[in-house]
């Protein structure tokens, strides 16, 4: 089916010089359960879904959104089988959606993009706690059946597994009010919840980590941390015993914030001068555990965190500035100005003495990190995938990293443009690299996607498998295995 939008909807606004452009065009076309086959041989045991979400409609009434992360969301879902997989597409039928298509306005501001609201409307709707729900950075399983996509506020959008059909707003059991909220939450097989990091801007502000049991929906407070300056945070850490925040100096005066007619990131200014802070929580008590400096960096992604010798180890993307900020608006990108990924940074922080290191993993340029799930978020680990640049402007391969040797294994194609990479576990696999690798890769000569299946431990290619279309750059999703049968009573 097609959505319908105006024609003027569809038509970017910028010069399109890059090869890359189809990733950054407007997708208006859905489609329910088309059939592919794999080309290659896709392993035996191979089943679940590939589930993600990304930007996938960057103009309304006429008027281009402004920056990538603001397109409105696009749900994915690759059913996967040996033999091929079935592809579904479906625009997220949130609040920001339904504006956009029937009054051709941008009703919520964006991450740079301001609303079509009045300035009035434009000043209360944050004070108010009146937030976008264009939930297309990440997908996350709550409890059993609850499928959300998240964007960097408290409004999680439910979907349907199976069609993706919007089910409404995730409604949240409590009285916890907040401005944002991480796309990244990280479930605690140990104790069973998942956490999040919340902010609150007020005079003082708040960072709070939150905490949620399995099956519940109700949020608990682990700690409420009191600031001046609020610092953008898009993911935070995790290891077995404590809750780490990097705060980047990109931060805000809340009453900025509050006030604002802009978008929510015009608010926010690099500051240097006060360094990188780690904060390290425990996890049960909720206290401070360590509070130190690093130099200045910024990023969005944390990898991992462990502990080790006294210690707390902290892997994150780390960018030197916060220039990538605006290098990823739509005008820049789709002009083929060059990006910078960021590197593989460590923070190591001494729980005896507070006092921090910085070491650099990899000077590759990478992002969009993963690792293999099923060794617990929060211990050490060896190999990290994640997507990267080689001498092009745009990310264009897909990295494995060898922590234990500093080795880089890749795969590239000549005007193939990758996306996340995502690991997922051959059955009763005992070494970290042992499954598959599945990545939505453009094809720019082609005007094509395909997903790509890679040996995780090689990365070599063993299948691909050729989308309808062309399938817009996106950020996060997750494999979610096939759920098993009840079993009958009796």
């Amino acid at each position: 089916m097609n959505v319908a939008v105006r024609p003027e909807d569809a038509v970017s606004h910028q010069p399109l010089a890059a090869p890359f452009l189809a990733g950054f065009r407007s997708l208006l076309s859905e489609t329910t359960g088309t059939w592919v086959n794999w080309e290659g041989e896709a392993p035996s045991w191979l089943s679940g879904d590939l589930l993600r979400t990304g930007p996938a409609l960057f103009e309304v009434g006429g008027r281009p959104y402004r920056h990538w992360f603001d397109g409105l969301a696009m749900l994915y879902r690759f059913a996967l089988a040996p033999d091929g997989v079935a592809y579904t597409n479906r625009f997220l039928r949130s609040e920001s959606f339904a504006a956009a298509i029937d009054d051709h306005r941008v009703m919520h501001g964006g991450f740079a993009t301001n609303s079509d609201s009045p300035y009035w409307r434009r000043v209360m709707d944050p004070v108010i706690g009146r937030m976008t729900d264009n939930a297309n950075v990440n997908v996350f399983k709550f409890g059993e059946d609850d499928f959300v996509a998240l964007t960097e506020v408290p409004r999680a959008m439910r979907f349907d597994r199976q069609t993706l059909a919007t089910l409404g707003a995730l409604t949240w059991d409590d009285q916890l009010k907040s401005h944002t909220m991480t796309a990244h939450p990280l479930r605690d097989a140990w104790r069973r919840v998942v956490y999040n990091l919340e902010t609150v801007f007020s005079v003082p502000s708040l960072y709070r980590l939150t905490r949620m049991a399995d099956g519940v929906t109700t949020r608990e407070v682990v700690a409420e941390i009191r600031v001046d300056h609020p610092a953008y945070m898009h993911s935070f850490a995790m290891s077995r015993n404590y809750l780490i925040l990097v705060e980047c100096p990109l931060v805000v005066h809340p009453l900025r914030m509050l006030l604002r007619s802009g978008p929510f990131i015009s608010a926010y200014r690099w500051t240097p001068e006060r360094g990188t802070c780690l904060t390290v929580v425990d996890k049960d008590s909720g206290t401070i555990v360590r509070r130190c400096l690093a130099e200045p960096c910024f990023g969005f992604h944390v990898v991992n965190a462990f502990e080790q010798d006294g210690t707390v180890a902290v892997d994150f993307v780390a960018y030197p500035d916060a220039a990538v900020v605006g290098g990823l608006a739509l005008d820049r990108l789709r002009t083929g100005a060059r990006q910078c990924a960021g590197m593989l940074t460590r923070f190591t922080v001494s729980l005896d003495t507070g006092t921090s290191a910085t070491s650099i993993l990899s000077d590759s340029l990478l992002e969009l990190p993963h690792f293999d799930w099923r060794r617990q978020t929060g211990i050490a680990y060896r190999y990290v995938w994640a997507v990267g640049q080689s001498g092009a402007a745009f990310i264009n391969d897909l990295q494995k990293h060898d922590l234990r040797c500093g080795t880089i294994a890749r795969w590239s194609e000549p005007g193939c443009y990758a996306g996340e990479p995502v690991f997922v576990a051959a059955p009763e696999a005992e070494a970290e690299d042992d499954g598959i690798i599945l990545s939505v890769v453009l094809d720019s000569q082609r005007h094509r996607s395909f997903l790509l299946l890679l040996d995780a431990a090689t990365m070599t290619e063993q299948a691909r498998a050729w989308m309808p279309h062309a399938i817009p750059f996106g950020f996060h999703g997750n494999h979610y295995p096939v759920a098993p049968r009840a079993q009958a009573d009796g």
